[in-house]
Order: C-alpha cells, then structure tokens, then sequence
C-alpha cells in the first residue's frame, strides 16, 4: 500500500498572475494522471476541503471540452468549463479555465459574487514527471489576480490535493497486474460494505448498467440468467458503434465466487475465463478478478485495446454506486 503524500511545496509569485504549485506523490505515475483524467476519480478529489464534486463531464482531447461542478458545505454550486488545448498521455495536461453556468455557458466571476477584474478565461497547466517510484506533480494557475484571491485559490488546490493523495494512497484503489509471458489479468479492490451486498451488485442486471465499463458508454444487459450454464449478454453504445459481450456462467456461489467466460463479440473466437471471488475482511470486502486468456497475445491485445481504463472506470463507478446508494442496496 503507498504511503501519504510525501512532499509539498508552493511556489506562488503572489506579485504576479500565475499561481504555481508543486506535490510529490507516493503512487506511480499512471495514477496520478487517471486521477486527473477519469471522471469518476477526479469526483473524488476536485474541490476544496468540505467541497463535493456532484457532476464531472470531460471529453478528453484537444478541443474537446469539460464541465464541472463543486458544491460547497452550504449547498452552493460552482460550475467551471474549459478546453483542452494540450494532451500528452502521462505527461502533460493543459486547458483553458472560467466559470460557467449548469449549461456549459461561460460566465463572469460576478457570476458567483467575485471581482469585476477577475478574467473571464485563466490557463491551467498541469505536468508529471517521475521522482524514483513517486510522482512529481506540477500546476500552474496562470491569470488569477493577485493578493487575497490568488491566496484563496491557492489554498484551495492544496487542500483538492490533500484530498488527491488521499484517494490514490487508499486501500480503495483499484490494482491491476499482468505479468510479462503470462495470460493473464489479475484485478483487485476493497469496497467498504459487506461481502453479501457487493455479490449482489456485481451480478444484478438492473445494477450493471451503472458501473459496467467506462461512463461514455450506455450500457444494457440483453441476457443474464446468474446461474451455472447460463448466458450473459451486455451491449454497449456511444457515438462511433455498438460493442457486445457474451459468455456463460461456470459456477455461481453466493457470496463467494462467480465463474464465466468473457467473449467480445468484435473478435469472435477469442474467448477468455474469469473467475469473480469476493473476500470479507472485517466488515469490508476485497474482490479479486483473475482472467485467462487462451494466449499472452490475447491478454496484450485486450491491454492495448483499453482494457485497464474500462477496469479502472468501472471500479471506481462500482464504489460510487456502492457508496451512493448503500442503504438502498443493503435493503433490497
């Protein structure tokens, strides 16, 4: 398990209108950027200290746009839009940065009851770099007016960092491991409920269009009689085509395990075994993945195709489920 946040340091030239600030991270670099680029993780972090963040839509390319909303202890909401104007997978990050209304639409500072000199458009640029196995992040605010305002900007970003190293240093993090010559992906992540309640919701078909594969995707489950020898069949959709998934159940054994084959039906023929084991450990439950792929080339192919980002998306979509409606879940 990483450990906390081993470094911090702020650099802010309070004399001019760019803010920079710097944090040395205890988890790899990957993360990190998945943090700032997944919207389910960046939900976890984005806002200051007593701050949520209810809504997060990126479209992560260049040009593409992102809506956020932070919503304070009082119940008010900050919405905020940009562009993506610079994109280096692992690197670099850089995008515009203004207020904005519920719609997207920019508006003025005064907007949210902040100064008339407040620009209506800053730049927001964000770099990683690797230090040993820790990350070096650094960001930089640029048009932010200085004194009091640059103070409470800057105090804000610290403490959505403090709440940064805190989601990705989690025993909630999702783990993922392929090792080299071997056909196999083995996942794993703690949820914070139940063994029976997380069984439950990962073989619910009314459940899985809510936390299967990545938020860009509409998801529909076609088939799923949960049983040994039955057939499963989920179809997703967005805006370049239909991807469909179909296998069959090998054992089902509530709480503990499901087994079932994985085909994509884009490459017919390929098919893999995954077996679903849920651990309780002290009120929590660890859930272990483990799929085998007929070949190592399979595995890398499935790799290379974003198997990992539709993991990640897809853990952290579950926890947010499981968190979000908990009660609901446990009584059902």
């Amino acid at each position: 398990m990483a450990k906390t946040t081993l470094h911090k340091k702020t650099a802010a030239k309070h004399a001019t209108n760019e803010l920079v600030i710097t944090r040395l991270f205890d988890a790899p670099r990957e993360l990190v950027w998945k943090a700032w680029t997944t919207a389910a993780l960046l939900k976890k972090w984005h806002g200051p200290k007593n701050f949520t963040a209810p809504f997060i839509k990126l479209d992560l390319r260049i040009g593409g746009k992102y809506l956020n909303c932070m919503r304070g202890p009082d119940g008010k909401d900050y919405w905020s839009t940009g562009v993506y104007k610079e994109l280096v997978p692992l690197t670099r990050l850089v995008s515009t940065d203004s207020f904005a209304d519920e719609k997207g639409k920019v508006v003025p500072a005064a907007h949210y009851g902040m100064g008339r000199d407040f620009p209506k458009e800053l730049l927001v640029t964000m770099t990683l770099e690797d230090v040993g196995n820790r990350t070096k992040m650094t960001l930089k605010h640029k048009g932010i007016p200085a004194g009091l305002m640059k103070e409470l900007t800057e105090t804000g970003w610290n403490e959505s960092f403090d709440k940064l190293a805190a989601a990705i240093t989690s025993d909630f993090r999702t783990r993922i491991v392929a090792e080299r010559g071997k056909p196999e992906v083995i996942v794993s992540r703690t949820f914070d409920v139940p063994r029976d309640v997380l069984f439950k919701t990962y073989l619910d078909r009314n459940q899985i269009p809510r936390w299967w594969g990545p938020e860009r995707f509409a998801t529909t489950v076609d088939k799923m009689d949960v049983r040994p020898g039955g057939l499963w069949r989920i179809v997703q959709r967005d805006s370049s085509g239909e991807y469909a998934f179909h296998g069959v159940y090998h054992e089902v054994r509530s709480p503990e395990v499901a087994i079932y084959t994985f085909e994509y039906e884009g490459t017919p023929g390929h098919v893999s075994l995954a077996a679903a084991t849920f651990e309780e450990i002290g009120g929590k439950t660890k859930l272990i993945e483990r799929t085998v792929f007929q070949t190592v080339e399979d595995r890398d192919g499935m790799l290379k195709e974003g198997m990992e980002e539709g993991v990640f998306e897809s853990m952290d979509r579950l926890a947010m489920l499981l968190e979000s409606a908990g009660t609901e879940l446990k009584a059902a």
